[in-house]
């Protein structure tokens, strides 16, 4: 059994809620997309009081269960004004599993600013937050764990949240209490800021119970024994998401200077200090950490602490999504300056994928040369961080960027940033940023690897489609999408470790039936917010524009695109 709470941040009511068997397993992303469906949040303003706010837990959660302990936030997007599901790793999840408790949802809208805090007893109180705001995620995260001790997990709304600025992820704890695992994407954290929730803190208790405990730890071992034999797993263990940057600059798909051009260096000549190989080199010499885990019990470890050249640690961790966007998109070429940057994010409690291209965007405009790391610090430690009308500007996003200064070269889907893979050369990962409720978000199919030459629109939509529906289904059992090369190919294992878990009698159809639910749901959950298929259109630069050193446009508009979707939704129902 487990609990899930309906939190009425108005009158600070509480309604909780039993679940069992079957009901447990309905999570993450896909009760985000049923939820919001069924409570008609399509055609409300996201910041309103009518949009409400859903943190869920998955079925391990609270175990040691390897990369089972994602939390999903989901909301109507204040970015995208379509639906958002943002998930992190963390032990907000973890803290979340060992209450018994299966999540919670915020509705309404706090007539002051609180935290909430739920306790090992099954406590809830809600508290006075005045004396955190307008404070840094890690110097707020410190004050709390004076108040509650260190053996809480905390979700945090940071400094750019309290003004409900587009760029606020929710920040979550990792193993060692920094405030740095984010939920970063759609403007989830101006969601909870303007809700008036500055924080949420969860004690961290015991293991919860299972219907068949012993059955459970077996599978645990066996699962962590699987990853430790993958090969795909060792490369993300050895090197961590930064080898992405290697390989995607290698092919000519890494963001240069606002997506102008698709490699950074020429890597017969020199380095690329923006890499996984030179990071983890780095990293080896420094004393830094190249192996750490974001969330209890994960052997994946692709995380890392990155520390400067005396050892002192910078920021945790540095990850892809934030040297190609923050980095090489804006012409930052040293890992150093990019490490203080990424600090200030975290600091901020910003998604960096949006900072970066919005940073990349002005620097399009002329008002920031590229590669001027002194006023980048200037843009996001004052600008940013004290809402000043600049500040306040870059704050509301990539697309707001682009329009407030008439740039014609935005990268943005839907209005969010594009990721660190240039859909003229990364075929299908553009495909599934186009094709996705969610934004131009590459989390929700990325295969960066894919070979699409000499292939046409149907194969590559197929192969789209295909990740899609696994990443769907990860993202709503609490998985971290790392782990599916274990987990895509031991269905019947993991099946089997959720019926233990909670006594369920599932098949294995139930794990793709997962996947296709939640994307067909965020699909209707969209044509409801009033989306079309211009809104899955490419910019028309990526079109117009041939990328160095390919020389590769983009092939496919939204139009070909939704029809070979349409005939691949219908051979799935013959």
């Amino acid at each position: 059994m487990r609990k899930y709470l309906h939190i009425n941040l108005h009158d600070q009511s509480v309604r909780e809620q039993e679940l069992n068997g079957e009901e447990i397993l309905d999570c993450g992303r896909h009760y985000i997309a049923k939820t919001l469906l069924e409570l008609g949040v399509a055609k409300v303003d996201p910041l309103s009081p009518d949009n409400p706010l859903i943190f869920s837990a998955g079925p391990f959660a609270g175990t040691n269960f390897s990369n089972a302990n994602r939390t999903s936030v989901g909301c109507k997007s204040p970015l995208t004004g379509g639906i958002k599901e943002s998930n992190a790793g963390g032990n907000f999840s973890f803290a979340l599993g060992q209450l018994h408790l299966a999540g919670f949802t915020l509705y309404d809208v706090s007539p002051e600013w609180i935290t909430i805090y739920l306790d090992k007893e099954g406590g809830i109180q809600f508290e006075s937050a005045d004396q955190y705001l307008g404070l840094g995620n890690f110097e707020a995260a410190a004050r709390l764990h004076e108040k509650y001790g260190k053996k809480v997990s905390i979700a945090l709304c940071g400094p750019v949240g309290e003004y409900q600025g587009l760029l606020a992820g929710i920040a979550f704890s990792d193993v060692d209490q920094r405030p740095s695992r984010l939920a970063a994407r759609g403007g989830v954290g101006a969601v909870m800021g303007n809700k008036k929730v500055k924080a949420i803190i969860v004690d961290l208790h015991k293991m919860p119970t299972f219907h068949e405990r012993k059955k459970l730890m077996k599978s645990v071992r066996e699962y962590g024994a699987m990853l430790n034999e993958d090969p795909a797993i060792q490369n993300f263990a050895n090197i961590g998401t930064a080898m992405m940057a290697d390989i995607t600059n290698e092919v000519g798909g890494l963001p240069v200077r606002n997506f102008s051009a698709g490699r950074f260096v020429d890597t017969t000549v020199e380095p690329l200090k923006m890499g996984g190989d030179f990071l983890r080199k780095q990293a080896l010499e420094r004393g830094g950490d190249h192996t750490h885990a974001c969330m209890p019990g994960c052997l994946i470890k692709c995380s890392n602490v990155y520390v400067d050249k005396d050892g002192k640690e910078v920021v945790s961790p540095v990850e892809y999504e934030t040297l190609g966007l923050l980095g090489t998109n804006c012409g930052i070429g040293e890992p150093d300056d990019l490490a203080y940057l990424n600090y200030l994010c975290n600091d901020l409690g910003i998604d960096t994928i949006e900072v970066g291209a919005s940073l990349g965007v002005l620097m399009e405009a002329g008002e920031i040369e590229f590669g001027d790391f002194e006023r980048m610090v200037s843009a996001l430690d004052h600008d940013i961080r004290n809402a000043t009308e600049f500040g306040k500007i870059l704050a509301q996003g990539t697309a707001y960027v682009g329009e407030h200064y008439q740039v014609e070269r935005v990268p943005v889907i839907k209005r969010q940033a594009i990721s660190a893979y240039d859909p003229r050369v990364i075929e299908v990962t553009g495909l599934s940023m186009m094709m996705t409720a969610q934004g131009a978000d590459h989390t929700t199919g990325n295969l960066p690897t894919y070979v699409s030459k000499g292939k046409d629109i149907e194969e590559l939509v197929a192969a789209s489609l295909e990740i899609q529906v696994s990443t769907a289904t990860a993202d709503s059992l609490g998985l971290c999408i790392f782990g599916r090369s274990v987990t895509n190919t031991h269905v019947d294992f993991m099946i089997n470790a959720l019926n233990d878990a909670h006594g369920t009698e599932i098949q294995a159809e139930f794990f793709d039936r997962i996947g296709r639910e939640t994307l067909q749901y965020e699909n209707q959950f969209n044509e409801q917010a009033g989306f079309n298929i211009k809104d899955d259109e490419l910019p028309a630069f990526f079109y117009d524009e041939p990328l160095e050193p390919s020389n590769s446009t983009a092939r496919f508009h939204s139009g070909e695109v939704k029809d070979s979707v349409s005939r691949w939704w219908q051979k799935q129902s013959v």
